[in-house]
């Protein structure tokens, strides 16, 4: 590989801030969060306002708030942030906000929505009671029903609901069924992720211990093509490998993600990328909010990217799209050919049918979806 791997990288153009409380940690989840009852959370976005006031953002068009849950701050601090974000960014195209459906209320979504909030997403995860009691959500799935149609009231016109499958215990019948109260709510986009049981976390642990049984392979396998099925019928474009879509829906902040643009990360944990280091915040409330009133970096570890490891990460994350690799805009952003760098792997899975050309792209096929991450694997690395 020669050196033309190393190309300059575009301004940011995206910001995710990460608000880490929680009203309670729910089962499955390994993100950096602490319950919100313990902390003062105005010292905390008072840090969060002085870290994003630091960065230039002039180039940023989408915004993302997650969690944790942001839903769970008292109202006013989500608003002054949202309007120091709007200040901050002033050429936002896409400003989603994440929240619990039990956690909104008519006025706190026509507020956030009359801010300049455009985008709202909703965790509701399922729509099966036992499964929610499992994953300790919190919520019911009338909860849900509830918020979505506050958020609508509200005036949002683009919504996404999260869903889960393979939740320990679950069934087809019961995911079925989750799918199809989800599409009755007509959100605009839904993502719908296989669980992941994480080391340490609570439903981790039942599994070790006996007192849960982790979803098969085939049964997890069945249940992601039932989603691409379903979803695909009711009209949703699948535009990645857990997230679909009606037309003109796609969530562009996601979309920068896998097209590996650089990015800017605020709070506790979060992480930036310039397309050559990536450092990531410090995971800790006390120790990111005494650095910032020191007047100290909150950053705890970067990690230099290298030519080969960004034109790799670029690979992947493309191909976790359906549109693929486009040929062109790889080699305009990496300087290379990917045919040339990955001749081995594409031979090897066209050959297997699981990645496929057209139109000078590189795309998986509909049979690689299930097994995608083997797949890529093989693009990881030169």
């Amino acid at each position: 590989m020669t050196d033309s791997g190393a190309q300059t990288s575009p301004a940011p153009s995206a910001v995710y801030v990460h608000i880490p409380f929680c009203a309670s940690k729910c089962t499955y989840c390994a993100f950096y969060s602490e319950p919100v009852s313990r902390h003062n959370t105005q010292r905390l976005m008072q840090a969060i306002h002085k870290e994003l006031s630091q960065a230039d953002t002039r180039s940023v068009r989408t915004v993302y708030v997650g969690g944790g849950s942001p839903s769970c701050l008292p109202a006013h601090q989500l608003f002054d942030l949202v309007k120091a974000i709007r200040n901050q960014c002033p050429n936002i195209e896409e400003f989603t906000v994440e929240c619990n459906p039990g956690q909104v209320n008519p006025d706190m979504l026509t507020c956030l929505h009359d801010l300049g909030v455009n985008r709202l997403s909703m965790g509701a995860q399922s729509f099966d009671p036992e499964e929610l009691q499992r994953l300790q959500r919190g919520h019911t799935a009338q909860t849900v029903c509830t918020a979505v149609h506050q958020a609508r009231q509200a005036g949002f016109e683009n919504l996404s609901l999260d869903l889960i499958f393979a939740i320990c215990g679950s069934t087809q019948v019961t995911w079925q069924a989750s799918l199809d109260k989800a599409i009755a709510l007509d959100p605009d986009h839904i993502s719908a992720y296989a669980l992941t049981l994480e080391p340490n976390t609570p439903l981790a642990l039942a599994v070790t211990q006996g007192q849960l049984n982790a979803m098969d392979a085939a049964t997890d396998r069945a249940m992601y093509e039932q989603a691409i099925d379903t979803l695909t019928r009711a009209g949703y474009e699948q535009y990645e490998i857990s997230n679909f879509a009606k037309p003109g829906h796609a969530c562009e902040h996601n979309l920068g993600t896998w097209h590996n643009l650089p990015y800017l990360g605020f709070g506790p944990s979060a992480a930036s990328y310039d397309g050559y280091l990536r450092t990531q915040n410090v995971s800790d409330i006390k120790a990111y909010v005494d650095a910032l009133e020191s007047g100290q970096s909150p950053v705890k570890e970067s990690v230099f990217i290298s030519p080969a490891d960004r034109i790799c990460e670029t690979a992947v994350l493309n191909l976790r799209t359906r549109h693929g690799i486009d040929v062109k805009r790889f080699v305009r952003d990496t300087g290379q050919d990917p045919h040339l760098l990955f001749a081995g792997a594409i031979q090897k899975h066209h050959e297997q049918g699981f990645l496929t050309i057209k139109q000078d792209r590189l795309c998986l096929t509909d049979r690689a979806l299930p097994i995608a991450d083997s797949v890529l694997c093989d693009f990881a690395a030169l």
